[in-house]
């Protein structure tokens, strides 16, 4: 495959610290590299240095000429009271290629992510389309390089789960760093680690993430055993250095600059050893109690504004039961975690809890953290010392315990990254015994080895949890069983991940999915119920409506099919043309599903 970038011995640090040194690496055409690392590694930075947007402080990167690269970050930020459109066409007119116009550009880029209603105020959009609209703006730059830095972040579900299906099918290269597992077993063709626990500072292996896995533990594996080899000599190298006179005569220049080598390298093993043992330490705190019902929902409802989320839930936490909540993002699940917690009630139904039940919350808004306090402060409000367990612990030895440095208690929480602010709740968390955990989105921003970590403590935990987190391989590893919302007010319960998932496949065809999305696109208010009987031309209308709108929908899938052709991206006249045909095709398919919509109220009038 041809390389489209080859970087050599990138080095970049800042006053504060080393981010990364010596590190080199290539990306090739149709390449899928997950980017993978500690927080604060210099992932975010080192994607900035390839779009050339930052500068290393050493090293070349060489790219082929036209080379374009771009860059999704995590957040995704439109200007204030932007629709779809005018956001990808205020990305455009930085652009200085002319060939088309730019509203076409942009009318292009987002039909190819699924948009039909270009004029919608970005606003209402889902975390979900708001990313597609994100990827939308960067795909109009035409890139041969698309770089996502945690794409995964705050989507539910159903929002990776298209991602993954983009990822696989878009014909560009791509660095994706994220910290979730699952995504990267299901898109990655080669995974990089950056990390000091490797010589040159990163680590990589072809493959998906169980082979990483697999070859990154025999490296390591192979490290400690070079750490006691070199160690050995080293004591060799020692014991001939302390030689008395005659030792001394049969010394030459090049045994002793071996000598001082052997030692250097030995230092360095031993400090790139050190980083993988170098984790959060999470040990949540339990009540031991031996209440065997902790918390009981019984018939529970609730809706917010005219939505019912859910009706008749009954549920039961006894200990050791881990529940993974499952649902599209506003079917729910945090109205459950809040109705548990007793920050809302029900509408209708009871909830009972057992008598001094301890019930502690994680919330992905991360509401509990001040800004403006210091890490000190946020660590450990009153005094020097927090009671974990029994026992003062000094706060910066409780600091330490979650990777922060003396010198940064006096940082401000606001300055923080996404991931540190995630660990200063984990320790906030740690200090309250609890028979209940309810999780709402912990793992975001976290590092894969915080997140084994975090995993092991909730394994360990002997009260109940409550989990919702789009981390499928947390999922599966940690739930015991599943509640799946219906996002149409139904919950029912689930054993396994994949039972859920098979039965979200088959509740809803795909031409039924076809016409819902359809439908839920069209504008304008639905027609009121109509108060006279249908005519004969109404009635063969309305009896033959279905085949027609199979038969629009059908021209949809053609034309489709032309979008997907490589070729069409090379012939900016054709792909105009091709659009303009997929807009007017799916123009008339809302316009048929109105239609249809105003015959059926004939048809049962009142």
């Amino acid at each position: 495959m041809t390389t489209l970038l080859s970087a050599r011995n990138l080095t970049k640090s800042y006053p504060s610290a080393m981010l990364f040194e010596g590190v080199s690496f290539h990306i090739s055409e149709g390449d899928r590299i997950g980017l993978i690392g500690p927080n604060g590694g210099g992932k975010s930075t080192l994607l900035k240095i390839l779009a050339g947007v930052d500068d290393a402080d050493d090293g070349e990167i060489t790219r082929r000429r036209g080379l374009r690269l771009v860059c999704v970050e995590q957040e995704d930020r439109f200007p204030d009271g932007a629709t779809p459109l005018s956001a990808v066409i205020g990305e455009l007119v930085r652009d200085d290629d002319d060939r088309v116009d730019v509203e076409v550009r942009a009318s292009i880029a987002l039909s190819k992510l699924g948009f039909v209603d270009v004029e919608c105020p970005v606003d209402t959009l889902s975390g979900g389309w708001r990313k597609r609209l994100s990827l939308a703006c960067a795909l109009s730059h035409e890139p041969d390089v698309l770089m996502l830095d945690e794409p995964t972040n705050h989507l539910d579900l159903e929002g990776v789960l298209w991602l993954e299906s983009f990822v696989r099918q878009a014909p560009i290269a791509m660095i994706l760093v994220t910290h979730d597992r699952q995504f990267l077993e299901n898109t990655a063709s080669r995974i990089i680690e950056l990390s000091p626990a490797y010589p040159g500072g990163t680590f990589e292996a072809r493959g998906n993430y169980t082979e990483f896995v697999r070859r990154k533990a025999a490296f390591l594996d192979a490290q400690i055993a070079a750490q006691s080899t070199l160690a050995n000599k080293v004591r060799r190298d020692t014991a001939w250095l302390l030689q008395g006179i005659q030792g001394r005569q049969t010394r030459n220049k090049t045994q002793v600059e071996d000598a001082a080598e052997r030692r250097a390298e030995l230092k360095a093993t031993e400090d790139r050893n050190a980083v993988p043992t170098r984790t959060t330490a999470i040990d949540f705190q339990a009540t031991e109690r031996k209440t065997k019902k902790l918390l009981a929902l019984h018939n529970v409802s609730k809706s917010m504004g005219a939505k019912r989320l859910f009706e008749s839930l009954d549920l039961v936490l006894t200990p050791g039961q881990r529940i993974g909540l499952l649902g599209v993002n506003g079917a729910g699940k945090t109205t459950i975690l809040r109705l548990m917690a007793g920050e809302l009630e029900p509408d209708a139904g009871t909830i009972k809890r057992a008598a001094g039940l301890r019930v502690v919350m994680f919330s992905q808004h991360r509401g509990t953290l001040v800004a403006t306090q210091t890490l000190q402060e946020a660590l450990c409000p009153v005094g020097d010392t927090v009671d974990y367990r029994g026992r003062s612990v000094h706060v910066t030895g409780w600091a330490k315990r979650f990777l922060f440095d003396a010198d940064q208690l006096s940082t401000f929480v606001g300055n923080l990254s996404g991931g540190e602010q995630a660990r200063v709740l984990i320790a906030n968390l740690m200090l309250e015994p609890a028979d209940v955990l309810l999780l709402d989105e912990p793992t975001n921003d976290l590092d894969i080895p915080s997140l084994e970590v975090l995993e092991q403590a909730l394994l360990e935990f002997p009260g109940s949890i409550v989990l919702i987190t789009h981390d499928r391989f947390m999922l599966e590893r940690i739930a015991t069983e599943y509640v799946g919302l219906d996002d149409a007010g139904g919950a029912k319960g689930f054993m396994e991940y994949r039972q859920w998932s098979d039965a979200r496949t088959k509740a809803v065809s795909p031409a039924a999915s076809k016409r819902t999305a359809a439908a839920g696109a069209a504008k304008g208010p639905r027609p009121k119920p109509a108060t006279r009987r249908p005519t004969y031309k109404e009635q063969l209308e309305y009896q033959g409506m279905e085949a027609v709108i199979l038969d629009a929908e059908a021209e949809i899938e053609r034309i489709e099919a032309e979008v997907a052709d490589p070729a069409l991206a090379s012939d900016h006249v054709r792909a105009a043309q091709t659009y303009s045909a997929l807009s007017a095709a799916q123009s008339r398919v809302k316009e048929l599903y109105a239609r249809w919509a105003e015959l059926e109220a004939i048809q049962s009038p009142g």
